[in-house]
């Protein structure tokens, strides 16, 4: 049975859909067999894996809104091992579409649920909002990561978002855990970023990965060709640094 992992932070430009395409690439180098499911209407995710997003006939909208069985919208990565549900701008209607539909929390769930037993992870990258399909993603998902910017801002919000965990957790899915906190953006020479390294490891403990995302430009310019920085330049500091945070999540295994 495949592991679902939500990456969520309400903040954006924290570095969420540059860890869901990074991580998912680095687990298919671990001979893992991986599905990306892109829940955010900018449909970065899709794009920064080599998806065209003007030419998608079916996307997660469709799989969420019309009920379209997901294996239509299934697209193949040029990398082995690993899928996309690519996402479309319709999406920002999606909310709206769905203020009628019965046990509208679990649609995502309902989408999800089938394909675990096809995929070793399914990682979702939500958008960053609090809105219904992020609700949907949280309550589909088995865990979640949390990207965190190391910069001044870093721990406003999050507050925010632990206690949607909390009200999902309490409400819609029990089983839903902290996969852990990820700092993104790290730059070891300036004071600040060990600052905030310092804080949030103080706050969250043992809840913080050990493996720390690096501030890399080559990070930067991967999605511009639409592949993953394992692809791009599997040397740079960003590829290495995703490769160790595929690690620490098998090792996490299924909790």
């Amino acid at each position: 049975m495949g592991k679902i992992i939500a990456l969520a932070n309400q903040k954006g430009g924290v570095g969420k859909t540059t860890t869901a395409i990074n991580l998912a690439a680095s687990l298919a180098a671990l001979d893992k067999k991986v599905l990306v499911v892109d829940a955010d209407p900018q449909a970065n995710a899709s794009s920064g894996l080599g998806v065209d997003v003007q030419q998608v006939d079916t996307s997660i909208y469709d799989c969420i809104v019309s009920s379209t069985d997901p294996h239509e919208a299934i697209f193949t990565t040029d990398i082995n091992g690993l899928d996309i549900i690519p996402s479309h701008i319709d999406l920002v209607g999606a909310e709206i579409e769905m203020l009628n539909v019965d046990k509208r929390e679990r649609v995502m769930k309902k989408i999800l649920d089938p394909l675990r037993a096809e995929y070793d992870f399914i990682l979702i990258d939500c958008s960053p909002s609090l809105g219904i399909i992020t609700v949907n993603s949280l309550t589909a998902a088995d865990s979640v990561v949390i990207p965190v910017q190391c910069e001044y801002f870093a721990l406003e919000g999050i507050s925010k978002l632990l206690n949607t965990i909390k009200i999902i957790k309490s409400k819609l899915n029990p089983r839903l855990e902290i996969e852990g906190f990820l700092l993104t953006m790290f730059d070891a020479r300036l004071r600040l970023a060990n600052q905030i390294y310092e804080e949030v490891k103080r706050h969250f403990q043992e809840l913080v990965f050990k493996t720390v995302i690096q501030r890399n430009v080559r990070l930067s310019e991967a999605p511009s060709h639409g592949i993953p920085c394992i692809l791009y330049d599997a040397t740079s500091s960003g590829a290495k640094n995703y490769i160790s945070l595929a690690k620490e999540i098998v090792a996490h295994g299924v909790k």
